[in-house]
């Protein structure tokens, strides 16, 4: 069993307890975004060739969640672990990278709700490195329309089997995609972050 305090480190939960622990501790320095967007935000970001050296991230994310305030150091720590574990598990030979939602216990509409926000984000932290899709390849401009797609699902469904697969079959599929993303833009990326003022 793992200490329920919000500050206890991440290693060895899974993704669903590191989600339940993610949202507590958010919660507690409120911020009004939820852990699937904060996740889906660094997601984006980092696949989009963001880079999470140094400081310039983090403005940008205060910018995007914290209303432009600086993060208390405690949130400051927990959102650099989350990056670095993220850019690691996009790295990963294995194909390790997860998207952060709730447990698969949690009832149905919830998970579609995090995973409809957790795509929402995820295309807000890409947008922020890549505004012009006519450079990337047929594949990932085509996975990046299909994200938009998913962003806008109706999530009033029905909890049955059918949608079930179906609600794993989309998280499959942004998972692959994330993964598409960074092997085709953030993979040898060195660039930091800029914001969307500097892109016009």
């Amino acid at each position: 069993m793992t200490d329920s305090t919000s500050d206890q480190p991440l290693e060895s939960e899974t993704s669903s307890q590191t989600y339940d622990r993610l949202s507590e501790f958010f919660e507690h320095h409120e911020l009004l975004s939820s852990a699937a967007e904060i996740h889906g935000l660094l997601a984006g970001m980092v696949a989009g060739g963001a880079s999470v050296e140094g400081d310039d991230w983090l403005l940008l994310l205060s910018d995007l969640i914290n209303e432009g305030q600086s993060f208390a150091p405690a949130v400051r720590e927990r959102v650099r672990l989350m990056a670095e574990e993220l850019a690691a598990s996009l790295k990963d030979p294995e194909l390790g990278f997860q998207l952060l939602l709730p447990s698969d216990h949690a009832p149905l509409h919830e998970r579609l709700q995090a995973l409809t926000a957790w795509v929402q984000s995820f295309l807000v932290g890409f947008g922020v490195n890549q505004t012009n899709l006519a450079g990337l390849s047929g594949d990932l401009r085509e996975a990046i329309d299909d994200m938009v797609e998913i962003a806008k699902l109706d999530i009033a469904v029905d909890d049955d089997e059918e949608a079930e697969r179906a609600y794993f079959e989309i998280m499959e599929y942004l998972r692959i995609s994330a993964m598409l993303c960074f092997n085709e833009l953030g993979q040898n990326s060195t660039s930091g972050c800029k914001t969307n003022k500097t892109l016009h």
